[in-house]
């Protein structure tokens, strides 16, 4: 009886090992999301084309994402560190991938307060991985605006 115990506790062991690895993979994706929007809008405030165009994905190989790119990061290129007020997730918690919008709302010192969008792809499950891909950027919108269904 003692022995049927001690294996009930070490499976129930192992399968809270088990559980708490799966949710930290799938917790870990926000901060990954955070860090790829982040970067993407800190090399936008920089005037970095380049640097937006290597961030989302496919954009290098499309002429109409470059150039879409280098027409709306010139206006938004700001001096001094970015600050990021306010970003909500593309996708609530999820084992799987799925694609979603995530608002970003950020501003440089001499700046007011930019507001932007970003097409985010969560690309792979809880089990093996998930990654993260900036799909597209849209255009500063109102700071009261919602994102658009298309951008």
């Amino acid at each position: 009886m003692r022995r049927k115990y001690l294996v009930l506790i070490a499976v129930g062991g192992v399968l809270f090992v088990f559980v708490s690895a799966v949710l930290a993979r799938v917790w870990s994706a926000d901060g990954a999301e955070t860090s790829a929007v982040t970067a993407l809008v800190q090399a936008e405030a920089r005037g970095d084309v380049n640097g937006v165009i290597a961030r989302i994905q496919g954009c290098g190989s499309s002429t109409t994402c470059r150039t879409k790119v280098a027409a709306e990061a010139a206006p938004l290129r700001r001096a001094g560190r970015v600050s990021i007020l306010q970003m909500s997730p593309s996708t609530g918690f999820t084992l799987g991938g799925g694609v979603g919008t995530n608002r970003v709302a950020w501003k440089s010192p001499s700046s007011l307060p930019i507001v932007q969008c970003v097409r985010v792809h969560r690309a792979g499950d809880a089990l093996s991985g998930l990654r993260i891909e900036l799909q597209s950027l849209s255009p500063r919108i109102k700071s009261d605006a919602d994102c658009p269904a298309h951008f």
